[in-house]
């Protein structure tokens, strides 16, 4: 898993009086929220490396169509205790086939890892009182599950591994 820090993510925000602006960098990583996206996307370049912030009381149906054009999704934690951006991303992961990067970001503390990357993210912005080196051996900590996940999607039993 990838751990983003804000000082150093090359992805940015679009703000801006009249929407979110293409231009002038195409090699800027754009960023966009859900409703952004919905209203430029028939004019948005395809060649500009974009991204999109869903909501996690958004339906990931509403991407469906778009996500060959996205390189990332950003997944909301509001609370650590709020566990729907989990599904998200089983189903980009799994019913909508999503190969670019998810995120999870807000409220993501190092006990949520383990599950998050079961569910198919690979990026995380951790709680400003995280810690980096907690994440990643919190990452080791099972070696191996019985069900399946994103990943694994059945379980590899050591008769399988031979």
């Amino acid at each position: 898993m990838k751990f983003i820090s804000k000082a150093q993510d090359p992805w940015h925000t679009c703000a801006g009086e009249d929407g979110p602006q293409p231009h002038p960098a195409a090699a800027d990583h754009k960023l966009l929220t859900l409703e952004q996206w919905h209203a430029v996307r028939d004019t948005w370049p395809a060649e500009l490396a974009t991204g999109v912030i869903l909501p996690n009381d958004a339906d990931v149906e509403t991407l469906a169509e778009d996500l060959p054009r996205l390189q990332l999704v950003v997944l909301q934690f509001p609370k650590w205790v709020d566990g729907r951006a989990y599904s998200q991303a089983r189903l980009l992961r799994g019913r909508y086939r999503f190969r670019g990067e998810l995120r999870a970001t807000g409220e993501v503390l190092v006990d949520m890892l383990p599950l998050l990357q079961r569910c198919g993210v690979d990026a995380a912005q951790l709680r400003h009182d995280q810690s980096l080196d907690a994440a990643q051996r919190a990452l080791a900590f099972f070696p191996a599950h019985y069900q399946g996940d994103v990943l694994q999607p059945r379980p590899l039993f050591a008769r399988d591994a031979a």
